[in-house]
Formats: C-alpha cells, sequence, structure tokens
C-alpha cells in the first residue's frame, strides 16, 4: 500500500501516546495500530532489538541453497540499481516464507545491532510491528514510516515490503529499509519495489513452469530435440540425452553431424530446408548402433520468417512396441504362486520352473491338453527378469499354416505399410509359442535361424532388424521324436529345449484336486466381488474319484459351473456336473450326434482335450466333427 507523506513529528506522538499511556490516536494507520496491540499483548520490549531467532549457518546455507534460484535473480536486479542504494543509503532484504532472512543486497540491516541479519527471523512476534510483518498479514505492499515501527532503535528510517506471490501464496518479501531521517523521494522508492516485485514473480513463475516442463518431457516416452543450423543440439530432454550418449556423442551441445551417419538423408536435414515431418519411421546410423524411431520434425520461424532451428520428436519404435503390447495387455496374468498343489513331484516342478524363469533360457512344456501349460508360461515370464517386457502368445494351432509366418514375422503391406509380427513385438520380453508343433516346417527353420542370428526380417522386407526374445514354447506331443521323424525342424527343437518342463497329468495327483478346486472358487469369488463358498467333504471325494482327462482346465470348467448354479455357501456332489465322464464316453456318441455334442462342449471344442476323454485319436474325432456338420473353432 502506498501511503500520502506523514508528518513524523505527529506519528511520533501517536506512538509514545500509545507506549507510555495505552491510548490508541484515530489517526494511526488501522493495520499499524492491530499490529500495535499484538506487540504489546506479546510484550515485546520497544526500546531495543532484542536477541533474534536464528538458522545455524549449517542451516541458513541448507537453506539458502533451496531458495538460490531467487536469491541470484534479486542479485542481477540489485547490481542494475546499485547505485540509487548506494545514493539513498538504502538496504534490501531477502525473506523466505517464515520471515528469515535469506540474504542482505545492501548495507547491514539493523547496522546498531551485533551481528549479521542474515539468517534472522523478523516475524512480529520476533521484533513487534514492521512493514515485513503487515504487508506479510495483508499480502500487499506496504510503506512504514519510522515512527510507526515497534522499536525505537529502528524509527531512524522507513521501510517499504512487498510479498512475492506464487501461486496464491507469499513466498518471499522484498524490504527495503532507509538508513537514515532524510526523507525518500517515495514514488522512486514504491517504482523501484513494484517493478522488483513483479520481475521477480514472473521469473520464478516462469522458473516453476519451466521445472514443470522439463519434469514432463523427461517423463514421456520420447527423445526431444531442438536443433540449430549445422546439426547442433541446443536442447535433450533424458531420452534424448542418454540416446546422444549411447550413440557416442562429444560433448554435451554435439552436432549431430558427428553422431548421425546419414544425417543428410533424414527428415532433420530437409526440415531446414522448411518441409515439416510427422511420424515418419526413421533409421538412424550412428557408429555404435542404428535405431529405428518414429518421428515428428516441426521447422522453427524467426523474425525474419526464414527457418532458424526445428524442433525433434522421436519415439523409439522398440519402446513402442512395448507400449503397445502393455496397453492390449500383453503381461502376464498369472504367477508361479497361482499354481496350486502340494503333491512333492508337483513342488519340485515348481521349483524347478522358478530356477529355469531366472536362467533366461528357451524353455519346452510338455504336457496333455489342460495340464497348465500356459499358466505356467506366464509364471516362468512372471518370475523371469524380463517381467518388465511384453509376454506375446501365438497360437500356433489357430490359424491356417500359410498365414502363420506372417503372424510371426511381419509382412511388408506395400511401400506406406508394414505391419509388425509377434516375434517383433516381443522384443525385450518373451513369446510363447503355444501348440509349437503345428508350425510349418519352413517357418520353423527360419524361427530358428532368426533366434540364432537375434534379428529378423519380415516377409517382403530385406530391412534386417535386431531381436531380443526368450521363447517358451509348448506342446501336446513328443517334440523330440516329431524331430527326428523329420516332422518338426530339429534346429528350432534344439532352440527351444534348453529346459524341458514335463506337464503332470491331473490324475497323476489326485489328492491336490480338492486345494485345486477350493482355490478356483477363491479365485472366482475374488473377480467377481461375490460371496466365498465352502467344498463339501464329500464334493472333494466326488472330484477325487474323476480321472479327468481333460486335466485342471476341465476341472476348472466344472467348478466354474458348480459354483454359479449352487444357490448357497457349500458346493455338494449334487452340485457338481461331470460331463464327459466314463458313462458318457462309454455312450454311443458315434451315433447319437447329441451325445457327441454334449462331449464336445465339455471339451471346450478343444480335440486333443476331447480325443483323451473319449480315447480316440485325432483323425478319428475330425471324421466325426465332419459326419455330424460341425466345424473347428
Amino acid at each position: 500500500m502506498i501511503r500520502e507523506r506523514r508528518s513524523k513529528g505527529k506519528l511520533e506522538s501517536y506512538y509514545h501516546q500509545f507506549v507510555h499511556e495505552g491510548k490508541m490516536d484515530p489517526n494511526v494507520h488501522p493495520w499499524v495500530a492491530e499490529s500495535w496491540q499484538r506487540s504489546a499483548a506479546n510484550q515485546i520490549a520497544y526500546e531495543t532489538m532484542p536477541s533474534l531467532t536464528r538458522l545455524s549457518k549449517a542451516e541458513l546455507a541448507e537453506r539458502q541453497q533451496s531458495h538460490q534460484t531467487a536469491i541470484e535473480y534479486l542479485q542481477g536486479l540489485y547490481q542494475d540499481v546499485q547505485e540509487h542504494f548506494t545514493r539513498y543509503n538504502l538496504s534490501l532484504l531477502l525473506l523466505d516464507h517464515e520471515c528469515y532472512v535469506l540474504k542482505s543486497y545492501a548495507m547491514p540491516f539493523f547496522q546498531k545491532t551485533p551481528g549479521e541479519v542474515a539468517g534472522a527471523r523478523l516475524t512480529e512476534e520476533d521484533i513487534g510491528t514492521s512493514s515485513i510483518s503487515i504487508a506479510y498479514e495483508h499480502q500487499v505492499p506496504f510503506l512504514l514510516f519510522g515512527p510507526e515501527m515497534w522499536i525505537e532503535e529502528c524509527q531512524t528510517g522507513d521501510a517499504f515490503s512487498a510479498p512475492i506471490i506464487l501461486g496464491g501464496q507469499t513466498r518471499y518479501l522484498l524490504t527495503l529499509i532507509s538508513a537514515e531521517r532524510e526523507a525518500l523521494p517515495y514514488s522512486s522508492v514504491a517504482a523501484l519495489m513494484f517493478s522488483m516485485k513483479y520481475a521477480m514473480e514472473k521469473h520464478l513463475d516462469m522458473q516453476a513452469k519451466l521445472v514443470a516442463c522439463q519434469a514432463i518431457l523427461d517423463a514421456v516416452p520420447l527423445a526431444v530435440y531442438h536443433i540449430e543450423p549445422g546439426g547442433e543440439v541446443t536442447y535433450a530432454n533424458k531420452l534424448g540425452e542418454e540416446r546422444l550418449e549411447a550413440a557416442g556423442a562429444p560433448h554435451k551441445r554435439p552436432s549431430l553431424n558427428e553422431v548421425v551417419l546419414n544425417y543428410r538423408h533424414t527428415p532433420l536435414y530437409r526440415g531446414f530446408l522448411g518441409i515439416p515431418s510427422y511420424n515418419k519411421e526413421v533409421t538412424w546410423i550412428t557408429p555404435t548402433k542404428t535405431y529405428e524411431d518414429i518421428t515428428t520434425v516441426v521447422p522453427l520461424y524467426g523474425l525474419d520468417k526464414e527457418v532458424d532451428s526445428v524442433l525433434a520428436v522421436s519415439l523409439p519404435i522398440e519402446d513402442l512396441r512395448n507400449m503397445v503390447a502393455h496397453a492390449v495387455g500383453y503381461t502376464a496374468r498369472y504367477s508361479l504362486a497361482s499354481m496350486v498343489g502340494e503333491d512333492e513331484a508337483f513342488v519340485s516342478l515348481k521349483d524347478k520352473a522358478a530356477r529355469i524363469a531366472r536362467s533366461g533360457q528357451a524353455v519346452l512344456l510338455q504336457g496333455e491338453p489342460g495340464s497348465g501349460k500356459q499358466r505356467l508360461a506366464h509364471g516362468i515370464h512372471q518370475a523371469s527378469p524380463r517381467a518388465g517386457g511384453p509376454l506375446i502368445t501365438l497360437k500356433c494351432g489357430d490359424m491356417p499354416p500359410e498365414m502363420l509366418e506372417d503372424e510371426l514375422f511381419g509382412v511388408n503391406i506395400s511401400a506406406e505399410e508394414s505391419r509388425t509380427g509377434k516375434l517383433e513385438l516381443a522384443n525385450g520380453g518373451t513369446l510363447f509359442l503355444d501348440e509349437v508343433e503345428k508350425l510349418p516346417l519352413h517357418t520353423a527353420v527360419r524361427l530358428a535361424e532368426s533366434l540364432e542370428h537375434r534379428r529378423l526380417t519380415r516377409i517382403g522386407e530385406e530391412v534386417l532388424r535386431p531381436i531380443d526374445v526368450r521363447i517358451i514354447a509348448a506342446c501336446d506331443s513328443d517334440l523330440k521324436r516329431l524331430s527326428e521323424k523329420g516332422i518338426f525342424s530339429e534346429s528350432l527343437y534344439k532352440l527351444v529345449s534348453k529346459s524341458i518342463i514335463r506337464m503332470m497329468p491331473l490324475r497323476a495327483r489326485k489328492d491336490d484336486i480338492p486345494v485345486l478346486a477350493r482355490h478356483i472358487m477363491a479365485e472366482i469369488a475374488g473377480q467377481h466381488r461375490m460371496t466365498p463358498k465352502e467344498l463339501a467333504p464329500e464334493a472333494a471325494e466326488f472330484l477325487m474319484s474323476y480321472d479327468w482327462p481333460g486335466n485342471v482346465k476341465q476341472l476348472q470348467g466344472v467348478v466354474e459351473q458348480a459354483f454359479f448354479n449352487t444357490p448357497g455357501e457349500t458346493i455338494m456332489p449334487a452340485n457338481i456336473n461331470l460331463p464327459g465322464n466314463k458313462s458318457l464316453a462309454a455312450a454311443t456318441w458315434k451315433e447319437d450326434r447329441e451325445v457327441f455334442i454334449e462331449a464336445w462342449k465339455s471339451a471346450g471344442g478343444n480335440i486333443s482335450r476331447l480325443a483323451n476323454m473319449l480315447n480316440v485319436s485325432r483323425v478319428t474325432l475330425y471324421r466325426y466333427l465332419k459326419k455330424y456338420g460341425l466345424e473347428k473353432d
């Protein structure tokens, strides 16, 4: 608040009248009067400066370091007007939001007091009424005349304080203090104070926004660069700096001419010609590594309407694949802990899986349909060092053989469009090949070559793309025998069989059936937020009496059906339906279409599972599918 010049003689009389007689003159400024009353109530000495609360040297140094931006900026402002301070014998203080003096920029404040003022606290509770306390309380600049200050020793000059407000809160206080009674040019002092307040608020606000922008730029999965003509990088965010360092950039402001060997053939070079590029696939060839990015380049124009720099934003294709993989759920849904069982052989199997997971080797899972190969593959991925990468699944039996190669390696559709394959999507993670025996021989040979050399080419392309993929393969049959007969690639078998885990059929660990059933019920209750249910002992015995040709997957289907169809909280044998049991298998399914359909549904449409349930070959089942007019899903 800018106040009109007041008679200091009258102000002195008002002050003495209040201090010595306790009477408040109505001409005292209301804010000053309120502060005097509080100062008197707090019994603050008014004759000389009391001992001040101070920060230790270490505490002051730490606080100054945390406020270095404000201190340095005010130092620059002070240097520009230092002559004005010297002429009028002024002091300048910077205080933090707790009213501790961070720095004194001119003559020592309170010259009659010993020691430096830096580190001292100057609140109303410490020194009574001052321009600092009034400006802080009311959050406006305030000019306080000398006789209005609470401490007589400090009444030789006037003081002007202004809050530095950021985000609606007082973060700092600026205080100008006159050491003499000589009348100040108040208009000049006010203009100086308002200018410094405005400049500091704008500067600190801009610095806060720059810090936020820097944090945002460092957090995004994009490499961001500002580049001047000649290829000099004047700014790079965190990922950009990491890329430059990995490429062998020689210093903090490298020239891309020295780093990117094909610089003149990139969108950057065209950007300086005024040609923007948006989301282009770009190959960056550096002395140490070749990068593939999705890159946008935007020309930036100067005042002369000429391009004086470009902004480049690149998304590494490898990172994009990982993001896409995670976004569409290409992560492990199960852990090894979700595979329950107390059978000694099964526990040993889980321990072996945990060791193999950490090793990073390729794994071959062999076992009957429904025995838990998929869940185990998820568990191995999650327990491995690659858990942060994608888990990509390719079910080799779910599509025509002629499409498998495109699905696995990707395909170049046209000059403008090229599709990524599952092998590339799994880069940095795991590729789970379910029913791997269904891979055509030539596709399996090509896969083995790609895995051995850690690179691939998409179908219809010649570009070599690096890959880093762990393979987990699963099959229902004896893959070694198939490779020996020449039906399956021997080279791929050698690669995927570094470690082999043979899954146990459920009938080999019948004592685990109740444990599994209860675990399945708990999972269902948790997923659907339903009340948990119990498995009656006689229901557990009933489940254990069955051979489970469809293994754990068939058990899960039966338990789920019982869970949802049981009205009470306890599942009894009567609530359990065992489709495809021995009575069904012995039925006339070869003549009765409805009986066959019931068995087909109970197997979930899985040929291998149904073959086990009915104890016939897959070829026989395909014949009856055709006979009854059914198609394999």
